[in-house]
């Protein structure tokens, strides 16, 4: 029964991603329901908050801190139903967060999806992170596999010198993908700078916490477009975490982070849960129908301005622990 509907819920999501066929707020509270009865940490956590099974609107649905994820197996399916577990990099003594999948398909269709949307997904992508084979609990490593099989960060080194040897020898644009830390790396290390192809995209991920820099984006896109000799709004900004299937996107600088038809934000007062007014400051709360089998709502601990269109991410709140996709993935820089 759990697993028939779970196939049932799960071709339904990717119907939604694929063609935009169904509802959101339907297929949204239809998967809360089931995660409330199949995933038992979820169900204790909504029953604190006197939630139950059937709601009256999607936004009714109780959004699991991402914390939750280092303390609880927050799973629809049993430990021996795993494909793939990524964790997020924990601090010394911490522990990481766990995000676990029985299986891919949806995680994969929102990758893609996503990337379409981009509208330049014919462009020869180039990854600055381990490949999966030797990141495999890494989110962003899988995601980097579901796009390229290209990798030029390998057994811990940046492979330099080959990847220049491609960038000359290739016969139109790039998009060059990888960490902000990856980048950093490459340009320190560099003693010239290394001009992308005409037309070249570049798009970094992920920040550079943990990593003692202090730098703003502005800056740091300021070294990017030097570097690489190209404009920053050439620069694509992927924002996504281990918690989730689904990522968020936007370009340049100042700009709102827009998804697909399937994630969805609200930017929330922190004190009294509701939506903040357009224009303010509140945490993100996020909401991915690609979760199907793990927990549908997740409350960040990042700081964003709500948008109509969007949101405008402004960063991790200062007294959260750095941690995430990224890190899990730079990681072999600091072996």
């Amino acid at each position: 029964m759990i697993a028939s509907l779970f196939d049932e819920l799960k071709h339904a999501v990717l119907e939604f991603i694929g063609t935009g066929t169904g509802e959101f707020e339907e297929l949204a509270v239809a998967i809360h329901a089931f995660q409330f009865a199949n995933n038992g940490p979820y169900r204790s956590f909504c029953d604190l908050r006197k939630v139950g099974e059937k709601l009256g609107d999607w936004t009714e649905i109780p959004a699991v801190p991402q914390q939750a994820f280092k303390v609880s197996r927050l799973a629809t399916f049993p430990p021996a139903e795993d494909v793939r577990e990524f964790r997020t990099s924990g601090t010394t003594g911490e522990g990481y967060g766990s995000h676990c999948f029985c299986d891919l398909s949806l995680y994969h269709a929102a990758i893609e999806a996503g990337w379409e949307e981009l509208k330049f997904p014919t462009l020869s992508r180039l990854a600055l992170t381990p490949p999966p084979e030797e990141a495999p609990h890494s989110s962003l490593s899988q995601m980097m596999g579901r796009l390229t099989g290209r990798f030029y960060l390998r057994e811990g080194r940046l492979l330099e010198e080959e990847l220049r040897v491609d960038l000359t020898a290739a016969s139109g644009p790039v998009i060059l993908l990888g960490t902000a830390l990856a980048f950093f790396n490459l340009m320190e290390k560099s003693l010239t700078s290394l001009p992308l192809p005409t037309g070249s995209r570049l798009m970094e991920t992920g920040g550079y916490k943990g990593s003692g820099r202090t730098l703003s984006k502005e800056a740091f896109y300021a070294q990017l477009t030097e570097f690489f000799q190209i404009e920053s709004d050439a620069i694509v900004n992927e924002y996504g975490m281990t918690e989730l299937s689904s990522q968020f996107y936007t370009h340049g600088l100042g700009r709102v982070h827009r998804s697909g038809r399937w994630l969805r934000a609200r930017v929330v007062d922190p004190l009294l849960g509701r939506e903040v007014e357009m224009g303010q400051t509140g945490m993100l709360r996020l909401y991915d129908l690609a979760n199907v089998g793990s927990v549908l709502a997740i409350q960040t601990e990042d700081l964003a301005v709500r948008e109509r269109d969007g949101f405008l991410l402004l960063g991790r709140d200062p007294a959260a622990v750095a941690r995430g996709c990224s890190r899990s993935a730079d990681d072999s820089l600091n072996r």
